[in-house]
Parts: C-alpha cells; structure tokens; sequence
C-alpha cells in the first residue's frame, strides 16, 4: 500500500468494515519490484495514490511471471479519472469493478462523494468525509 495512507493503520490494509491484511507500505512504486523478489502474487492497494510509474513496475512484476492485482479508485471525488487507474485498467488482463451502494437511493454507486469542502484532488479520509452515490444522486444532490 502507499505509505501515505495511514488512515486506519500504517502498516495494515483496513477496509471500510474493519477487515485487516498485513501490508508493507512504500513512498514509490519502483520499492515493489525490489519487495517482490520471489513473490507469485502481489497485491497492490490504493493504486490511484501511487507515482506514474506503477503501470510500468505491474508490467515488469507481469512480466516476471507474477499475478498483480490492484485495487483502487477509478475515479477522484470531481469524475474524473484518478491517477494511474485508468492505465493500469487499459493494460490489465482481467478487470473487476466493484460498486457500493448509494447512501441516498440504494442502488449501485460509482461515484465517491466527498462531504466537505476542498478541491485538492488527493485527501484521505473515510465515511467522515466520503460517501458512495450512484450517477444521479451524486449530480442532483451536490451541495
């Protein structure tokens, strides 16, 4: 995982509903290819917070035989695309896009609403400060 995410813990994965997996953070996305060294799989959490060079580090990990698999957001609090996700997407073999519900309607939500006011498109945060909305809530109920 990113080294910045320190959200619920510096050295865990935590999701949303508290699930844990032991991660090893780190400040660049070349650090993976040297923590990787006799790996099979690699996981790779919060891709959209990582440097331009992530697409190029899961091709060489691919390359090498390994099974990458990247989790993140495709797109920031605005729409639009975040970080390297959508060339990691384009490039991937497989691709699995998970959805939440909407917090206004109940149907499925691609968007993440942020509740409070900042434009910088990078800020941690949880249910304090996002909420999934689906297409329409998240247009119709923009503060």
């Amino acid at each position: 995982k990113p080294a910045i995410d320190t959200r619920y813990d510096e050295f865990n994965i935590v999701s949303h509903d508290t699930n844990t997996i032991l991660s090893t953070p780190v400040d660049n996305s070349q650090k993976i290819l040297l923590l990787a060294q006799g790996m099979d799989v690699i996981g790779i959490d919060e891709a959209q917070f990582f440097d331009d060079e992530l697409p190029n580090v899961c091709d060489e990990l691919a390359y090498r035989g390994m099974r990458v698999i990247v989790a993140g957001l495709d797109m920031d609090f605005t729409g639009k695309p975040f970080g390297q996700m959508p060339f990691l997407m384009a490039k991937a073999d497989y691709v699995t896009k998970l959805h939440a519900i909407c917090v206004v309607c109940g149907n499925i939500a691609n968007y993440s609403y942020r509740k409070i006011p900042n434009e910088d498109q990078v800020m941690l945060g949880a249910r304090d400060v996002y909420e999934p909305r689906c297409r329409r809530c998240y247009n119709d109920y923009k503060d």
